[in-house]
C-alpha cells in the first residue's frame, strides 16, 4: 500500500468502525450508549422509532463515507468526476472537522465549569465527549482531509 493511500484507507476504516457502532445501537445494543448522555441512552433503551431510524440512516451515511474515502485512493475512484470527488471529499472532511472542533470547545467549556452541563448530557458523558468522541470526530475528519489532499495532486497526473 503506497504511503499516499494510507490516509484514505484509514479514513475508510474509521467510517466502517463508526458505522458499526451505529448499526449496533440501531439493532438494540446498549454497550457504550451511556457515554453519549442520559437523553441519548434513554432514547436507545426505549427503542424510540425516530431515534432508531436516525441511527440506521447515520450508519448508512457512514458507510457511504467509507466509499468516498476509498474512491479517493482506489483506481476505480479515478473514473468519477475529479472535481466532484474532491469537492465532496473536502466538504465531508470540513463538516466532520467543524463538528468535532465545535463540540470539543463546547465540551471543554462544560467540563471546566464555564458552561452548564445540560441534564440530557450529564457530567460523565460530557467528559466522554471531550476525551473520546470529539477527538474521534477530529481524527476521522483529519484522515478524510488528508486523503482528499493526496487525491488532488495525484489525480491530475492520471
Amino acid at each position: 500500500m503506497a504511503s499516499a493511500n494510507r490516509a484514505g484507507y484509514a479514513a475508510a476504516a474509521w467510517m466502517v468502525i463508526f458505522a458499526a457502532m451505529s448499526f449496533y445501537w440501531a439493532a438494540g445494543g446498549m454497550v457504550g450508549a451511556e457515554t453519549l448522555g442520559p437523553a441519548i441512552s434513554d432514547l436507545a433503551e426505549a427503542r424510540d422509532p425516530d431515534f432508531v431510524a436516525v441511527l440506521w440512516a447515520t450508519a448508512v451515511a457512514k458507510l457511504l463515507g467509507a466509499g468516498l474515502a476509498l474512491a479517493l485512493v482506489q483506481p476505480w475512484g479515478r473514473r468519477l468526476p475529479r472535481l466532484l470527488l474532491l469537492a465532496v471529499g473536502w466538504a465531508a472532511a470540513g463538516l466532520i472537522l467543524l463538528y468535532g472542533a465545535a463540540n470539543l470547545v463546547q465540551h471543554a467549556l462544560m467540563v471546566t465549569g464555564v458552561l452548564d452541563v445540560p441534564a440530557g448530557l450529564g457530567r460523565t458523558a460530557a467528559r466522554w465527549h471531550l476525551f473520546f468522541w470529539d477527538p474521534f470526530w477530529l481524527l476521522g475528519g483529519g484522515l478524510l482531509a488528508a486523503a482528499a489532499a493526496r487525491f488532488g495532486p495525484s489525480s491530475r497526473r492520471t
